[in-house]
Order: structure tokens, then sequence, then C-alpha cells
């Protein structure tokens, strides 16, 4: 008996009815074809549902793979199911996906065809199907119109609309050029201990979340794109693992990839823009390999993380691909989420670059920030940053923001163009600095407050608005190699239980002082501090610093000046080219001071206040008119100091040559309190030497004030506060009990009556009396003060009160921060008033608040905070100007501006002023100054009319001149001659 022949794969065509077909129906053909065998369709639309139990290729007729012969229709007569089931085979797809192959679901009717949540297409479980030019369309968009549940599937071309695809058990795909659009809730669902493949797809017009995978999906994604979904892009969650590649995500309503559980993603080269809202979302994941968590250490040829295994790999790892258009943080890592950037770009997002909090790592390598809405990395909790090469460019707040007990480790990293301070380090946080460039930053180039650590090392700092370095609080700060140029001020440590070691310091080009020590353990050693704006080394008050071999040079002010109560010690000090004194030991101060040489200071070397006790050791002193100035009441310690090239000496010349003495003359070394302490001693009572000229006396300031025009009421509260501050300062000199003294105020009073000028004055009356340091004027008003969104009024406030430091902050129209009403409740004014009064009270001896505006409304003002009542209890109020005072103010710009008014001009002003609406366009001295430019205006046409005008004419302002005045009025006659 001869064996059968082995069965050969056989081609099955569907095709709707007519004698020339194999079978009527996709599903005849699929249930007489045997495993192996091949099944084209013909185009158009089929509505059947379609369950593949056994291995087969299912592909569109007329493709290039087509098998050759004839058509087999042995088996045409075993199809019972009835040609109607298939439309016509010119059907157009609605949603354009004809020429082709579209299996929908079929309409309501008896049998299982009518249940409208069944799959479509379903693969059964150990079946291998291929298919191929095959679109599937659902019938309910929130439910699978295809599954595969189990085997292998092989899918290129077509797709899934109106419906979900599926891949469950242990099934595998590759799906290939596939679109799937119009679901809802997710486009895909991967569950599944296969692997799925999806290669040059899109995902798009999806309502919910484009792609969900979990269980322990292995998804490989490659040249895909994931286009306007209404959720989340990509959802990767408990075990599932993707590998993403040259792929887009574009436009999704909420993250682009969303991470959670113990998921592993591993993304190269691929894009994500525009979402929503996260451009990366990580909510936990697997950990990162041992390699990478080991770093550095773990990889000879240094890379800070190890090398990559993929596949084997776990946490987050995205490469060179970019997060931009992000509406909230490009990249969020939280819970127990590991997450690796290698030489990726996050640009122009609306929150962080990245934020890290939980418990949660995230490490960067070459990653480039730019232009964040808000901080450009922000690590808060107990999570970890660890950064190397990473550049931050104009982020909206901070560049790096460390709070909490959170850990920060930078290598070679850069921060550029911040709108706060460029690395904050707040709370318990740690951080550790190395390589660190900062430029442009209009706060703090690194700030740490409260009990955070700080490890800094090789870091270049300039172009900030403040410090370069400020550490406050109970920071623990350890400084190595520091650079700081051209910075408002260079280093400033302060908080009394703060420890910070300064080495190797290079700060130059600073507007006020180099470096400002406070109390707490300080240490500064091997310093460079060159031109200094003001004073170079500033020892703040009951400091204990320890100094040690620093070099001073070309600073503006004093090159060391050491406060009331301080006990610094020093040593192997070079001071030259001081602007002041080389050295200034305040009243009260003191300290030890070894091996300094001072060098062409401008004011006497060393001054000694009163009261002061210092130890001088070996202090040499060269190139001075003078080297030692101290106050009678001072008690200087001197040993082995000398003196050469000095016009008018106290200590010997080097190997105990005796000093020439000046004028003055001195019993010696010990006999200090003879001489003059004020003789040339250059020490003008500024604790900073802010080189700024001599001070002016109160009563060429109380002159000055007296001379403005009106005022008789603000003139006399200004003089009796002065008298009232003169007798505290003599109460407290005497050791009695002051009595309360505020010295803000409310200026009260209608647009142009000289609040501003008052101000500035007050100012300087208060410096002249020796209760402020500086007595500059900065104004502000609302917009200065408030922010635009959460947290940023708070640091905005502070930024202005920090620039009125020492002098006096002017808060026009400040009633606009409590409008009567309730108006504004929502638009962060009160937290502006909250942090103002906050401010007032930490800052009480430094900064004079004014607030200014109409007096009924200053009046709210006051009483819509407690804190402001307590400490704005005194109100000058600033009375409209008379019409004489208007006509004299008139006088004084034409005085000053070389003109002079006739008689009869002048009587035209009275005339014109006493006719002016008092209303709201009413501006006191600002209307008088706009007279005077229209006066001078009307004169120059009126001259330009003579053919040779004479000086007199150049300089004579007549009657002609006034201006009509906006009411009808009877006004004296001009004639054409008046003078």
């Amino acid at each position: 008996m001869t064996p059968p022949a082995p069965h050969r794969p056989a081609a099955r065509r569907a095709v709707p009815g007519g004698a020339d077909v194999a079978y009527a129906t996709i599903a005849a053909a699929l249930a007489a074809a045997e495993p192996g065998d091949t099944v084209l369709v013909t185009p158009g639309v089929h509505r059947e549902r379609l369950r593949l139990d056994r291995d087969v290729t299912l592909r569109a007729a007329g493709g290039p793979q087509d098998p050759a012969g004839p058509v087999d229709s042995a088996d045409s007569a075993d199809s019972a199911d009835s040609a109607d089931s298939v439309d016509s085979v010119d059907s157009v797809d609605p949603d354009g996906a004809a020429p082709g192959v579209v299996l929908a679901a079929p309409g309501a009717g008896p049998g299982p065809d009518a249940e409208p949540d069944a799959p479509v297409l379903e693969v059964s479980p150990g079946v291998r199907a291929d298919l191929a030019g095959i679109t599937v369309r659902g019938s309910v968009g929130d439910r699978a119109a295809v599954v595969l549940s189990g085997g292998s599937c092989t899918w290129t071309g077509g797709g899934v609309t109106d419906g979900r695809l599926d891949v469950l058990g242990d099934a595998a795909a590759t799906l290939r050029g596939l679109t799937l659009r119009g679901a809802h809730l997710a486009g895909m669902l991967l569950r599944t201990t296969g692997t799925v493949r999806l290669d040059g797809c899109l995902l798009a017009g999806i309502t919910g979340t484009g792609l969900v995978a979990g269980g322990d999906t292995a998804l490989e994604v490659t040249g895909s794109t994931v286009r306007a979904v209404t959720g989340s892009a990509l959802r990767i969650r408990e075990r599932a693992r993707l590998t993403l590649s040259g792929s887009l995500v574009e436009a999704p309503g909420r993250s682009g990839l969303l991470v959670e559980d113990s998921a592993a993603v591993d993304a190269v080269d691929s894009r994500l823009r525009d979402c929503g809202a996260e451009a990366v979302r990580v909510l936990g994941s697997s950990p990162l390999s041992v390699d990478e968590a080991q770093g550095r250490e773990s990889d000879p040829d240094g890379d800070p993380y190890g090398q990559a295994h993929p596949g084997r790999d776990g946490g987050v790892r995205l490469s060179g691909c970019e997060l931009t258009g992000a509406g909230a943080d490009a990249l969020s890592v939280t819970g127990t989420g590991q997450t690796e950037l290698r030489d990726c770009a996050l640009r122009d997002c609306g929150g962080s670059g990245a934020a890290v909090g939980g418990s949660a790592l995230l490490r960067l390598a070459a990653v480039r920030i730019v232009r964040t809405g808000g901080t450009a990395l922000a690590v808060r909790d107990t999570a970890e940053l660890v950064a190397a090469d990473t550049d931050v460019r104009d982020a909206g707040a901070n560049g790096v923001l460390a709070t909490d007990d959170a850990a920060v480790r930078l290598t070679g990293c850069s921060v550029t163009g911040t709108r706060y301070s460029a690395v904050h380090v707040g709370d318990g946080a740690t951080a550790v600095v190395d390589g660190l460039r900062v430029a442009r930053s209009p706060e703090h180039g690194v700030h740490a407050v409260a009990s955070a650590s700080l490890e800094l090392t090789d870091t270049r700092i300039t172009g900030c608005g403040m410090s370069g370095l400020d550490l406050a609080g109970d920071v623990r700060a350890r400084v190595t190699g520091l650079e700081v140029a051209h910075c408002h001020q260079g280093v400033t440590v302060s908080g009394p239980r703060g420890e910070a070691e300064l080495t190797d310091c290079r700060v130059s080009d600073v507007e006020r002082a180099t470096v400002a020590l406070g109390p707490g353990e300080v240490r500064l050693e091997g310093a460079r501090l060159l031109r200094a704006g003001t004073a170079a080394l500033v020892v703040g008050e009951d400091a204990r610093p320890v100094v040690a071999d620093v070099e001073i040079r070309d600073a503006a002010g004093s090159g060391i000046v050491v406060a009331a109560g301080s006990r610094p010690r020093l040593r192997d000090v070079r001071v030259t080219a001081a602007g002041k004194n080389g050295l200034v030991v305040e009243p009260g101060g003191g300290g030890t001071f070894e091996d300094v040489d001072i060098v062409a200071p401008g004011y006497p070397a060393v001054y000694v206040g009163a009261g002061a006790a210092p130890e001088l050791r070996r202090v040499r002193v060269r190139d001075a008119e003078e080297d030692l100035n101290a106050d009678p009441e001072a008690a200087p310690v001197t040993e082995d100091c000398v003196s050469l090239r000095v016009a008018n000496a106290v200590w010997p010349r080097p190997g105990g040559v005796p000093a020439r003495r000046g004028a003055a003359g001195t019993e010696g070394t010990e006999g200090i309190a003879a001489a003059d302490a004020n003789r040339g001693a250059g020490h003008d009572g500024k604790a900073d030497g802010t080189g700024e000229d001599e001070a002016e006396s109160l009563e060429s300031l109380l002159a000055e004030l007296d001379r403005l025009i009106g005022l008789e009421g603000v003139k006399h509260d200004v003089a009796s506060l002065v008298k009232l501050m003169r007798m505290v300062q003599r109460r407290e000199a005497a050791g009695l009990a002051a009595p309360p003294l505020s010295r803000h105020l409310v200026f009260a009073g209608n647009p142009g009556t000289g609040k501003t000028t008052v101000a500035r004055l007050y100012g300087r009356i208060l410096t002249a009396v020796g209760l402020l340091e500086r007595g500059h004027l900065v104004e502000a008003d609302r917009s200065a003060l408030v922010g635009e969104y959460v947290g940023h009024t708070g640091p905005k406030t502070q930024r202005v009160f920090q620039e009125a430091m020492g002098g006096v902050l002017f808060i026009d129209e400040a009633y606009s921060l409590a409008p009567a009403g309730g108006g504004g409740g929502n638009d962060f004014a009160q937290e502006a008033i909250a942090t103002l009064v906050k401010l007032m009270e930490d800052h009480r001896d430094a900064v004079v608040v004014i607030v200014a505006g109409y007096p009924n409304e200053m009046e709210h003002f006051i009483d819509s905070n407690p804190g402001l009542a307590s400490r704005f209890n005194r109100t000058l109020l600033f009375e409209d100007y008379s019409t004489p005072e208007l006509v004299r103010i008139v006088e004084q710009h034409a005085s000053t501006h070389q003109y002079h008014l006739t008689d009869n001009a002048r009587g035209m002003l009275h005339a014109y002023f006493g006719h002016m609406p008092r209303d709201g366009r009413f501006g006191n001295g600002r209307s008088a100054r706009q007279v005077f430019q229209a006066m001078t205006e009307r004169q120059a046409y009126r001259v330009a009319e003579i053919e040779l005008p004479t000086e007199d004419d150049l300089v004579t302002l007549c009657a002609l001149d006034v201006p009509e005045p906006d009411v009808p009025a009877a006004l004296p006659a001009a004639g054409s001659t008046a003078r």
C-alpha cells in the first residue's frame, strides 16, 4: 500500500459569493485550512468574527506573496455561510483603510455574531498566526477588537480601529506598520509573559491611554509614533519592560511615558514632545543595575554609571532622547523609581526640568536642561540626584533645589541664567558638588540654609545679584577651590550654629565684600580676595572665625573689618592697596592678628575703635601714612609690630630702629591712647568700609529738608523723630532703658506732594544719626513684590527687601496689596504682606520701610493686617500744596534751569493754580512741573518769532507763557509788553 503523500500547504481564498470563489466567508476558509496554510482575503469590508485556532497565514489578496497556481475549490461546498455576511469587494472602509481588507464586527442579530463585546479577531493559545494587510474594526471603543490569547502572531500592515488590541497570557506578537486609532480607555493592553514588538506603528486619536503594558510583558517599540491621545501615551506597570527606540510621542493629554510598580524602561533616540503633563513620569520602577548603583568605582574606564546591559538592566533609562514642551515637569520621578538619563535634552517645559521625590533615585549624564518654567532640578523628601556633565540654562526658578532630606551629587555641571539662586540646598539636604560652573543668577550662586550639608569643590561662580556663595542657618559646609567673580557679594557665612571650612578660594571683582563671616565655627584658609567693592574681609558681630594664609588686594574699602563682639584669629594675612584701612577693629571688637602684612593702605593701616582690645602680633606695615590709629578708649595689645616707610609711625622699623614720631606724638607702642584717634584715621564709622563719601552732617540734612517748599507738618514730625532717636541713643549709652522706637513710617498724601523726596532724605538723616548703614532708597510697588504663580511672591519680596538692606524700602501705592472690598484676595498679595512683616521683624535694625499712598486707602491697608498695625504706628500727612506754594515750585524749577519770571507771570500763575480743579487729575508738585515745562515750550515758540532776540528774551518767562486754564476764568489782562 502506497503511503499518503505529505500535506502541502494550500492557498485558501475567501471572496464574496460567486461561482469562482473558494469560500464565501473567511471563517469557512479558516475552518477548511490545514496548519501552515495561507488564506488570502479579497479586499473589502468583511463582517465576521474570526478565531484562529491553528497555525495559519491570513493575508490580503493581491500582495506580492500570493501563491502561484490555481485556486483549490474542492472544499467550497463545505461552506454554509451566506454571501451576505461579506460586503461587496468594492466596499470602501469609511476610516480610509481600503483598498485592503477590513474585518468589521457583524451587525445585531441572533447567534454568536450578536455579541457586541466579543472580539472581532482572536488568536488562540499555542497558535502561530501571520497576518498581512488586515485591518480590524471593532464596534465598542472601550472593548477589545483583537485578542491575542497566546501563541505567536506576526502582523504586517493594516491595524485596529474603534477598539482595543489585547495581548494576553503567554502570547508573543510582532506588529509592523500597524495603525491603531479610535479606541477608548486604551489603544493596546499588553499583559503577557511573551515579547511584543511594534515596528513603524502609529497609535493616534485614542480617548484614554495609548498603550498599557503590565504583567511580565517585554515590549519593544521601534520607529513608532503615539500621537494625540487624551491620556498618557505609554503606561508601563507591574513587572513589564519597555525598550523604546527611534520613536515619537507627541501631544498626549497627560504623560508621554508613565512608569509604575517594578517596571523597567530602556528608551533610546526617541522624542517626547508637547505632553499635557509630564513628558516622563516615574512613580516606581525596578532598581537600576548593580553596576549603575555602584557608580564610578565599578567602571575601570571612569564611566560614572557603569555599563548598560539591554534586556537585563532595571530602572528607567533614557539615552539620546528629547523631552520638549511638557505642560508640567519634563521628568518626574517619585516613590521608589530609579531613573537614568544619558545625553538627553529637556526643554521648554511648564514645570521643573526634573523633579525627584519620595525615595527615588535619578542619575543624569551629559543632559541639557533648557528653559524650564520652574526649577530645573528639584529634589525633595529622601530622594537622590546624581548628575554629571549636565548643563542647566534659563531656569524659571532655581537651577538645582534640594530640600527635606534629599541627597544631591553634581560633577562637572553648569547652571546659567536662573531666576532664583542657581543652587539652593535647604532643610536637612546634603549636596556634594564638584566642578560646578554658575553664571547669571539674580540671587545667590550657591545658597545653603537651615541644617543642610554642603561639600563644594573646584567651583566657579560669576554674575550673581547677591552672594556667590551664601551659607546661613546651621549649615555644615566644606568648600575647596571655589572661585567667585563679578557678583554683588563674594562669600557670606552666617548662622550661630553653622560649621564652614573654606580652603583655596579666590574671590574677585565683587560690588561689596569679598568674604563676610558670621558666628559659628568658620575656618578660611588659603584665599585670595581681589578688588572688593567695599571691604574685602568682614567679620560680623560675635563671630569667632579662624583665618589663615589669605591675600587681600585692591579693596575699595578697608581690607579687614572686625565688628563689635567679634574675636577672630587671623594669621599669615597680607593686605595690599586697600582703599581705606588695612585692618579695622570696630568698637567692642577684638581677636588675635598674627603675621599680618599691610602694604600701601589709603588710610591708617590699623584702626582700633573705642573699647576694642585686639592682640596684634608681628603686624608689618609698609608704605603708609600711618601705621596705627586707635581711639583713646581702645586697648590694643601689640607685640613685635614694625613699620617701614610710614610717615607717622608708632611701631619701630624692622631691626628695632625707633619709629619717627608723628606730630601728635606717642609714648611707645603701649601708649596708643595718647594718639588722636580722629587724626587722618580714614575710618568713617562704616563697618563694611564702603568707600562712600564722608558722612553728611545731620544739620545740613535738616537744613535741606527745611528748604523744601511747604510740608510744614512733615518737617516738624521728622525733626521730632530725630530728637527722639538721639535721646534714645543717649539713654542707651548711659545704660538706661530706652523707650520703644519704630522707625517705619506711613506717608499719607495725594500724588506729587513730595513723599519720595522726603523718604530719600529720611534715609540719609537716619544714616547721619547712626541708625542706618547706607541710607539709600529702594523704590517698589505691587508689581515688584507680588509674584505671578505659587511660590513666586516670597522670594520676589525677599529680593527687593535684600536690595534695601542698610537703607530705606519705599513702597508706593502700598494699599494695592490689600485693596478695599477684598479684591485681589487670590493673587498672592497677602503672601507679600506676610513676608514683608516677617522680614521687618528679622531685620528690624537694618531696614526702614516706608509705605505711601492716598490717606483713606492707607488707613485701610494698615488695618488689614495686625502685623502692619504694630509696625507702622506713625503716619506723616503730606497735605496738598497751596497756590502760593505751587507758584514757588514753578519759580524753583525756573531758577534751576536759568529762567526768571516776571511779576505778571507770577500773577497769572496764581490765577492759573487758583482755578485748577483739585480732582483726581491734580498732581501737586507734578502739576507745577508740567506747567513749567509748558511755559518753556510756549516761550520757545514766542521767542522764535523775534528776529534778533536778546539774552533777556531767552531767559524771561512772562504772562504770555502761562498756559490757559481748563476752566473759564477772569484772568488779569496781559499786554504784549508785560514783563
